[in-house]
């Protein structure tokens, strides 16, 4: 089990069907004093509009946009992968967006996002994923945990659709498997500096 000292520089969360409320659930738990930035991918259909930043807007005391190619991570700042486009994390710290073959039958895909950010924050890394009725993030997980980043999945017993936290279970080592209320105040004890 990791050790709660490291300084984590980014989060990334990958859900599916079901993540509209869990990702809610997660980011309104997050305080203003949370900095590391986290970038999202929620499976959407191709022609899925630019509105669930606005939505998650209201839900979070963090800024919620969505991302654009050559963007540079900000801290406090949550960056959606837009619809029909793979986002990944670059070693700079900006952010791109591809039309590349869909993985897992999907663009955005989980496991494109997790991957690329794993061999960008190596052991600074903390990799969520959460409900889904597909197997994406699971490879993903397990490059994050093999470059010893830190690894949460949601309980798949709880979970509004259970095979892709299952999957995850079942093929990565993973830290932590949490209920979804206890994931935002997870990350904001690793994440949040207590001030004595």
């Amino acid at each position: 089990m990791q050790s709660i000292t490291i300084n984590y520089e980014a989060v990334v969360i990958g859900a599916s069907a079901g993540g509209l409320h869990a990702i809610q659930t997660v980011l309104e738990m997050l305080p203003e004093t949370f900095k590391p930035p986290i970038c999202i991918v929620q499976h959407l259909h191709k022609s899925q509009d630019s509105s669930l930043a606005t939505f998650y807007n209201s839900h979070t005391a963090l800024a919620v946009q969505e991302a654009y190619d050559k963007c540079m991570l900000s801290a406090s700042t949550v960056y959606l992968a837009p619809a029909n486009y793979h986002l990944q994390v670059e070693r700079n710290r900006s952010l791109s967006l591809s039309l590349d073959q869909k993985v897992n039958f999907s663009r955005p895909s989980i496991d494109v996002l997790f991957e690329s950010a794993a061999y960008v924050y190596g052991p600074q890394l903390i990799g969520i994923l959460l409900t889904g009725a597909n197997h994406d993030g699971a490879l993903g997980l397990q490059t994050i945990k093999a470059y010893n980043g830190l690894t949460v999945v949601q309980n798949s017993e709880t979970a509004a659709f259970q095979e892709m936290p299952r999957s995850a279970i079942k093929k990565a080592s993973i830290d932590h498997i949490l209920e979804l209320e206890q994931i935002g105040s997870f990350l904001t004890d690793v994440c949040v500096k207590k001030v004595p």
